[in-house]
């Protein structure tokens, strides 16, 4: 039962805990592999068969067991440490210093009777500090921990030197001694360092995905003001003239009830086609749209210019959600009597315009704090590095601009780009002539 919940454990976890959690067994293996072989080979044929040896050398072999407890201990700590999530309590390496040091002087006692050979000495004396130095390297800097390992290194050999060993194999063990603290520092380290660098990058992604939930979310804000914010105002308009009529007993009301009706349906489905992300933006239709629009709610709508059936998609589809915006704020605020719709296009951009009268009681507090339909609208032409306008000029007519540099958006139209290449915020092109409204 306690290998299946393990099991279970482990398949729960994701790729990244999976990953973190072997470097952590893998790390904490590396002092009981080498307390096994570095501390336990010795008694086959290096340690002298006698009492006393014998002795030294079992209470040497337990002291770096419990070195290996302790480093195990503290190793989840340290290396939260080394990830910067909790600081070390210092406090906890007393312990695995004073059986660091009880191990230094069972190693220089074994030595003083003349219990070990110059081969187990050395494998002993490159076992003595590892457990504590693999916690260790996790909690100081590089520097200061390769100059811990030579003050360690000089221990070790004093210890040794007062104990008696001398010549070549009292030379030897300053390498060996050395040589353990690097092969620490070699592999401990870089592997702590690869786990805190793949748990940045999945935070990263974990951030990643968290703006584009809330970017597609702004983008859905978005489509639906510039969605429903005309349409609704027309059937706010139409439904109170239907009214109207109807209380003067005229049949016209029935047929401004028709329009409300149709106006709705078409909105339900535009909505529908904003909540699968897929929806289809054209200058042409929007400018036919507006004028209708507008001239059905009693303002005389003039278009005039270029309709801009050559431009790009990119510009074409912006352009049209300017236009739709412009209606829709002709309609909401001001008292407006006239509005004219003028398309410019040149050689190097196209520009739209908006001018309204009657504007201004809505547009002088509006100024300095646009609304989130204009906000939408600079999203849109900044993809394509152009730029909106929108005031109160001093004759009193609201005038709204939109110009677009075609250089960018023709350079596009050149190379092909294939379907579903994002042009804009929440653009993408489509299979046919204009752009889509759809998911990034």
């Amino acid at each position: 039962m306690r290998v299946q919940g393990w099991r279970r454990s482990w398949q729960e976890r994701n790729k990244m805990e999976r990953i973190d959690l072997y470097s952590r067994f893998t790390i904490s293996a590396l002092p009981w592999f080498f307390a096994l072989a570095w501390q336990g080979v010795p008694f086959h044929s290096d340690i002298r068969h006698e009492p006393l040896p014998l002795a030294l050398g079992v209470a040497l072999l337990l002291a770096s067991l419990a070195q290996c407890l302790l480093s195990n201990r503290n190793l989840p700590a340290s290396y939260e440490h080394y990830l910067g999530v909790s600081v070390f309590p210092v406090r906890r390496l007393l312990a695995p210093v004073a059986l660091l040091l009880l191990a230094i002087g069972l190693l220089a006692a074994l030595a003083g009777v003349d219990g070990v050979n110059g081969a187990g000495l050395l494998l002993m004396a490159l076992n003595a500090p590892m457990a504590l130095v693999i916690t260790r390297v996790l909690l100081v800097p590089v520097r200061r921990f390769l100059i811990e390992s030579l003050g360690l290194t000089a221990l070790i050999t004093g210890a040794l030197a007062a104990a008696g060993v001398r010549d070549g194999t009292l030379a030897a063990v300053v390498p060996c001694s050395l040589f353990g603290c690097v092969l620490v520092l070699i592999s401990v380290r870089p592997s702590a360092w690869s786990m805190s660098v793949m748990w940045q990058a999945e935070e990263a992604r974990d951030v990643q995905a968290r703006l584009a939930v809330a970017e597609e979310r702004l983008r859905f804000g978005r489509d639906m003001h510039d969605v429903l914010g005309r349409n609704l105002a027309v059937i706010a308009l139409k439904s109170e003239l239907a009214v109207e009529l109807a209380q003067r007993g005229r049949p016209e009301a029935v047929d401004q009830m028709v329009e409300v009706q149709r106006i709705a349906r078409a909105s339900q489905q535009e909505v529908r086609d904003v909540v699968r992300g897929y929806r289809e933006a054209d200058l042409t239709t929007e400018l036919a749209g507006a004028k209708g629009v507008l001239n059905a709610a009693g303002i005389e709508c003039t278009v005039t210019g270029d309709g801009g059936e050559r431009l790009p998609a990119p510009v074409q589809s912006a352009l049209g959600w300017v236009v739709r915006e412009a209606a829709t704020n002709v309609l909401r605020h001001g008292d407006p009597r006239a509005c004219v719709i003028r398309v410019t296009t040149t050689t190097d951009a196209a520009v739209l315009r908006v001018e309204n009268d009657g504007a201004a009681a809505a547009a002088a507090p509006a100024s300095g704090t646009p609304g989130s339909g204009l906000a939408g609208l600079r999203e849109r032409l900044g993809a394509l590095d152009g730029t909106l306008e929108a005031g109160l000029a001093k004759n009193g007519r609201f005038h709204l601009t939109a110009s677009i540099p075609l250089t960018k958006a023709e350079g596009c139209r050149k190379r092909g780009m294939p379907p579903g290449t994002t042009v804009a915020p929440g653009v993408i092109v489509g299979p046919g002539r204009g752009l889509l409204e759809g998911r990034r």
